[in-house]
């Protein structure tokens, strides 16, 4: 799914008016029903509603379902914020219709009239929607800080009220809600961690704006759901060996990290590698020996082995930043022109050597979390720069960035693809080394770079996901993911087509 713009989110409503064909007041009582519906079902209908309308069209979505709410027997009293404006032409037509049904609707022209907001209500927001281009000032700033007081539970209406779809606002007020009900797509702002607590649980409505839409423009990023990701699930031939599945290797582990290297190698073995050599050093070996019985181990005093022997290689997670092991890895570098994973004290190392970003391998994974990518590229002022920074990145360097996260980034070529798998429970030591593992058994396969880093980071998140419903974000092991990666595979192995233009 294509992650739009504001102004895309207006052209997608003016397409579908155009192409259904459906006229504005229409479309907008359709929205507005499936917000009334989501309502009813979860039994808000029976609780007094407090509706904040703006005098755009999300206020006119807010009409709408004072309207609805009220046939349906809620208590609703619906509050217009005074503006200067008169408001769009939909919006007008459906407060006269309100006007018809209820006397219960209140203008607020300043502080003084601002309503109390007791516990029990429900408050909808449909103040301001995806058309705001500026902070929100003055009065609405006023009322969305007393809506923020307020013990209410909140429900917005589209986006939050005070949040751009696809900018960022530094220090600037946002309406705090609950949940949102959003229409037919995420929007760009809510992967943002700056403003995870505006918007509560999200839940996406499907409003009917007609999908061709999305084959007419184009988008920087995408979100990637499980089609995309099961498209590019390779098959495997049932007189297949272990030797058409890549022979991977893996330089990891140093003294008192060695379960950084064991972490990476067992979900390298359960993400479908054929054979895996790890290289440790020499008092690592009987430990990985020990702990991980399916692979190969060599020992790094002996220095690089020949690397042309195999498919896919892998450096960083435990590997240390002693010169031994920058020398390791710079003559790595120097001799392997196949696309590789970098992770972990790989990327503090060539933090610190900047100049060895042009000798990386073509198509080669990077995985920072945000302050090794901040070391490596410079800071950035809030999430939205690093993230515009990753993706002007890769298109300058012939590398992969795993912008690792609640919603990890895969930039590529200048493009972007958000992940939507994973949860809290994976922010701990070694999920990245996890995460590393499977990535490497990816590329030792034979996948092409990006759709190892997509379908790989898809598989780390939901593996995640599957292995919570053993356990509790607070007790979620790395460990876990590995063990639920058969599950993780095991749902994605279904045929179908996505918007990455492969098939399954």
């Amino acid at each position: 799914m294509k992650l739009l713009s504001a102004q895309q989110c207006q052209q997608w409503d003016a397409y579908t008016m155009q192409h259904e064909p459906i006229a504005s007041i229409d479309l907008m009582e359709r929205a507005g029903l499936k917000c009334t519906e989501w309502l009813i079902e979860h039994k808000y209908n029976e609780m007094p509603l407090l509706i904040f309308c703006g005098k755009g069209n999300n206020g006119g979505d807010g009409l709408v379902i004072a309207r609805q709410m009220i046939a349906a027997g809620a208590a609703v009293t619906v509050y217009i914020l005074e503006y200067g404006s008169k408001g769009t032409d939909d919006f007008q037509r459906n407060l006269e219709k309100l006007h018809r049904l209820s006397k219960d609707i209140h203008f607020i022209q300043s502080p003084a009239v601002f309503p109390v907001i007791e516990q029990d209500h429900l408050v909808i927001d449909a103040l301001f929607g995806t058309g705001l281009n500026r902070p929100l000032h003055d009065l609405a700033a006023a009322l969305a800080e007393h809506i923020n007081q307020s013990n209410a539970k909140v429900i917005a209406i589209d986006v939050p009220s005070g949040m751009p779809v696809d900018n960022f606002f530094v220090d600037a007020p946002v309406l705090r809600a609950h949940r949102t009900l959003t229409f037919q797509s995420l929007k760009y702002a809510f992967l943002l961690p700056e403003y995870g607590k505006y918007t509560g649980d999200i839940t996406v409505l499907d409003i009917g704006l007609m999908h061709s839409y999305l084959s007419t423009i184009d988008a920087v990023a995408e979100l990637v759901e499980q089609q995309d990701a099961a498209c590019l699930l390779k098959g495997r031939d049932r007189f297949s060996h272990k030797g058409n599945y890549g022979h991977a290797l893996l330089l990891a582990g140093n003294k008192g990290k060695m379960g950084a290297a064991i972490l990476a190698a067992k979900a390298c073995l359960r993400s479908g590698v054929g054979l895996l050599t790890t290289c440790v050093p020499d008092d690592g070996l009987p430990i990985i020996q020990t702990a991980v019985s399916e692979a190969m181990t060599i020992v790094r005093e002996a220095g690089l082995p020949d690397i042309h022997a195999y498919s896919a290689i892998a450096a960083g997670p435990g590997l240390g930043l002693s010169t031994k092991e920058k020398d390791l890895l710079f003559n790595l570098l120097q001799q392997n022109n196949k696309p590789m994973v970098l992770d972990a004290d790989a990327l503090t190392i060539l933090s610190q050597h900047t100049e060895k970003l042009t000798s990386i391998p073509p198509g080669s994974l990077f995985t920072p979390h945000p302050k090794e990518f901040d070391r490596l590229f410079g800071t950035s002022e809030d999430t939205l720069e690093r993230y515009r920074k990753a993706i002007q990145l890769s298109a300058q360097y012939h590398f992969i960035i795993i912008l690792k996260g609640h919603r990890t980034l895969v930039a590529a070529h200048g493009r972007a693809w958000f992940n939507t798998t994973g949860n809290v429970g994976m922010a701990k030591g070694g999920s990245g080394d996890v995460l590393t593992g499977i990535l490497t058994a990816l590329l030792a396969q034979g996948y092409d770079p990006l759709h190892a880093a997509i379908l790989g980071v898809y598989l780390h998140g939901l593996a995640g996901d599957i292995a919570l419903k053993q356990q509790s974000v607070e007790s979620l092991l790395p460990s876990d993911l590995i063990e639920s990666l058969g599950n993780a595979f095991n749902r994605l192995k279904i045929n179908t087509t996505s918007s990455l233009g492969c098939s399954g």
